[in-house]
């Protein structure tokens, strides 16, 4: 993660600012690229967010927005996957996605990548639970593990078949080995 400390910047006044590739996040008064995901990331992102989506979206219960900016409290974040209930997405007159959310998702989904700070990113994960997120997901492809956050609770940790703690409403079981095992995609000879 590259940290640039701009003086004086305001939320408001980098929420102005051109987007970057990768995205940039506003904490705590600094400006922090997040890293270009890699192969791994990318295939557990997506397949996060399918497995949700294929559950959720025709039953309006939820959607997974990969890469979505989330501005709220103090900060404006770019979480791997964040998770709106169908009724907090807040649609315009027209019934569409909006492109801005300043609210914070129901559950956050952040992927470690190498070089990231797992602090960092731990920190928005609470940040999230602090303003009314329910649920929070830190997953470590280097080390099979999940961390899960719950509001007012100890961080959990999961591994090999450990059932994983999804919204309520959302009927998805899924075990932390179930999802390590996206990332194999050649053929078995």
């Amino acid at each position: 993660m590259t940290s640039t400390t701009t003086p004086n910047i305001t939320l408001a006044e980098f929420l102005k600012l051109p987007e970057t590739k990768p995205a940039s996040e506003y904490i705590n008064g600094e400006i922090v690229q997040k890293p270009m995901p890699k192969g791994r990331h990318s295939r557990l992102q997506s397949k996060l967010c399918a497995a949700i989506n294929d559950i959720t979206e025709e039953q309006k219960i939820a959607y997974a927005f990969p890469e979505l900016r989330c501005s709220f409290g103090d900060r404006s974040i770019v979480p791997d996957i964040a998770v709106f209930q169908w009724q907090r997405i807040p649609f315009n007159a027209n019934g569409e996605v909006p492109d801005n959310f300043e609210l914070p998702p129901d559950w956050v989904i952040e992927i470690l990548s190498q070089n990231q700070q797992p602090n960092k990113v731990i920190g928005n994960i609470l940040h999230c639970l602090q303003h009314g997120c329910r649920l929070g997901w830190l997953i470590d492809a280097d080390d099979r593990s999940i961390l899960v956050f719950l509001p007012g609770q100890q961080p959990e940790l999961r591994q090999d078949s450990d059932r994983l703690a999804v919204l309520a409403e959302i009927p998805l079981e899924l075990t932390t080995v179930q999802v390590f095992d996206w990332l194999k995609m050649a053929k078995s000879l």
